[in-house]
């Protein structure tokens, strides 16, 4: 018989070929699992090797978020600086709700950090989850809301309504004071509607009627939606992870906790926001667009998330759904705040856009220490810098955004928690409350996605750039 085997070349076997291990390998593998250890000559590591595939020996558990996040150290650390952080509102902050916030969260912090240590891992950080969430949420929410007691936004809200009801516009007219202005679109009216159909005679109606209360419902339900949404799917199975434990955790921070208790009114637009990546992802083009509408007929800050969610449908679906989306999104909108721009013009001009911006006679009082704060205390000049780098920052943001478009809910939440981070920073009249949405926007896509980097995972079966087998040498 003549062999056909070119000479000096020998015959590719393995996963390029389709053909399985020789007789003589299948043996002497036989051979190895009996004696423990590999035949010489054989590797046990599998050739060739992919591309892309890491040497490195694989990462211990416990360096890993959810590793780092079991360590008991971990967590009575994290509960130690919370605590810390609610003990220091009575001693430097000059509002009633923020000190009785800190007496009441900062010992609910120390016990839950307590709980940590003591309690059997298993059951520790449910409770002291639990705990946290009662004593820096329910409980002083509870007391603020039975006294009818809230922060300045509350009040503005809840009178929008019943100035939309009575009127049919939600602006005062003519504002003298500061509590005049409703720096809010008209969508955020609704919030204060129950308070309308309540009223406030009984026990139930002041809490149940609390604008507060529909902010906090708002926001769990737009994260737990999310999380839904971008859970990672096993096949054969559902995911058993539940999202009750990380939005305990998220609520019960400073953080949440804090707004949540004495304003809120942050809070449904964090959600509404982290919904829309969600959906844009997910390609389902009416819900985003709607979730987007509603987002952008709150706060005009919101608007930035419209155009980051349909370049993230035109990278992932193409053209038509990025585009049903953003007709959907400024349609609404557009049918929202129409009526308003036409019937009180100059009132949405001077109360939405040139109130928050610091532009008018009577200056919000709420700040910070913030870069833009500070330049705006200087006088004229330092409020013009100010507004000059937002821009140039918002400008830069932009044209990364354009040329780098996100491929994910993850990156395209972390592109817009950039651009709203530099917006607040140097905003004239920003304060660190801002500052938490950007702060979810970055921590909650990738808890419910369940990894960290933006890339958006390859489909189960398609292996980018695997490599194609060598052609044997003439």
């Amino acid at each position: 018989m003549v062999s056909t085997r070119t000479p000096g070349y020998s015959r590719p076997r393995g996963r390029f070929t389709g053909r399985g291990r020789t007789p003589a390998q299948t043996s002497a593998t036989e051979v190895s699992s009996r004696t423990g250890r590999p035949p010489r000559g054989f590797s046990v590591r599998p050739f060739p090797r992919q591309r892309g595939e890491s040497t490195f020996p694989p990462t211990p558990d416990r360096l890993h978020a959810a590793g780092l996040a079991s360590m008991r150290t971990v967590q009575l650390l994290g509960c130690l600086v919370a605590a810390g952080w609610a003990a220091a509102f009575p001693l430097v902050s000059n509002l009633a709700n923020q000190r009785l916030w800190g007496l009441v969260a900062a010992p609910a912090y120390v016990l839950a950090g307590l709980l940590c240590l003591t309690l059997p891992r298993r059951f520790a950080a449910h409770a002291a989850a639990s705990v946290a969430l009662v004593g820096a949420v329910l409980l002083p929410l509870g007391l603020l809301a039975l006294q009818g007691r809230h922060q300045s936004e509350v009040m503005v809200v809840e009178r929008s309504a019943h100035l939309l009801l009575t009127t049919g516009t939600a602006y005062l007219p003519h504002p003298v004071v500061v509590t005049d202005y409703d720096p809010y679109l008209p969508a955020m009216s609704l919030f204060g509607m129950p308070r309308q159909l309540l009223g406030d005679s009984t026990a139930f109606a002041r809490v149940a009627g609390d604008a507060r209360i529909w902010f906090a419902l708002t926001f769990f339900a737009c994260l737990l939606a999310a999380w839904r949404l971008l859970r990672p799917s096993r096949p054969g199975s559902g995911d058993p992870r539940a999202p009750l434990l990380p939005l305990a955790v998220l609520t019960a921070s400073p953080l949440i906790a804090l707004a949540l208790v004495v304003g809120g009114v942050d809070l449904p637009l964090i959600g509404v926001c982290c919904l829309a990546m969600a959906l844009a992802e997910r390609d389902r083009t009416v819900g985003a667009g709607l979730v987007l509408a509603l987002a952008c007929t709150l706060k005009w800050t919101a608007w930035p998330a419209l155009p980051v969610a349909v370049l993230l449908l035109w990278r992932l679906y193409g053209r038509r759904p990025a585009a049903r989306t953003a007709l959907i999104g400024v349609g609404v909108s557009t049918l929202v705040i129409l009526p308003s721009a036409l019937a009180q013009p100059d009132a949405l001009r001077e109360q939405v856009v040139r109130f928050p911006l610091g532009m008018t006679a009577i200056r919000t009082p709420a700040g910070s220490p913030l870069p833009g704060k500070v330049l705006a205390g200087l006088g004229p000049t330092g409020h013009a810098i100010s507004l000059a780098l937002m821009t140039v920052a918002l400008v830069a943001v932009a044209i990364w955004l354009l040329a780098r478009p996100p491929v994910s809910a993850i990156a395209a939440a972390d592109l817009l928690a950039a651009g709203l981070a530099i917006a607040f920073m140097l905003a004239p009249a920003g304060r660190f409350g801002y500052l938490a949405l950007p702060a979810v926007l970055v921590i909650w896509p990738r808890l419910a996605a369940g990894r960290r980097s933006s890339r958006r995972p390859a489909p189960p079966g398609r292996v980018r750039g695997r490599p194609q087998p060598a052609l044997p040498r003439g």
